[in-house]
């Protein structure tokens, strides 16, 4: 990240990405199992699909519940709005159309393996960092880098979990 003043409403994103010594069949079923995450994140508890959806596709929803010490624990439901086999993987949290925030994952090939990147947006919608804004709007730039290093960090650690999980299969 630069040191330019970040602002919630330019949607700031954050993404991590590495390179899987494994083809995307083997990594797509660990980047579409919404439990997954919750082994290597430190926020992420996990996830249960909704609506009788037993696995991602469009339209899919699912319901995930997260732990941050300043926050503590909450729920949010999300809805897949990006899915191609094997390529991308993607969620809307809460309402689609303004969502707290936008997650994916998405995988090419690379030589004999797989790049993986996962990405978030932060909003447009509101959500527990819109509310810490509105509480100190004069450190709305520090709240945004302190959050996208978090998500960062997070994904970080799911990316190398995935990894490993592929690559001792």
């Amino acid at each position: 990240m630069d040191d330019a003043e970040l602002r919630f409403a330019d949607c700031p994103t954050a993404a991590a990405e590495l390179v899987i010594a494994v083809p995307p069949p083997a990594v797509w079923p660990l980047v579409c199992d919404i439990q997954m995450p919750a082994a290597f994140s430190s926020e992420f508890q996990g996830g249960t699909w909704l609506d009788g959806a037993t696995a991602p596709a469009l339209g899919a929803r699912f319901r995930g519940r997260n732990h941050h010490p300043l926050r503590g624990t909450w729920e949010t439901v999300s809805t897949v709005c990006e899915y191609e086999p094997e390529r991308v993987f993607g969620w809307a949290v809460g309402d689609v159309a303004a969502p707290a925030a936008r997650w994916r994952f998405t995988l090419a090939p690379d030589g004999d393996g797989t790049r993986v990147t996962q990405w978030v947006q932060i909003g447009p919608g509101q959500s527990g960092v819109t509310e810490l804004i509105a509480q100190m709007p004069d450190k709305e730039s520090r709240i945004l880098r302190r959050r996208l290093a978090e998500h960062h960090a997070n994904m970080t650690a799911t990316l190398e979990g995935v990894r490993r999980l592929a690559e001792e299969a």
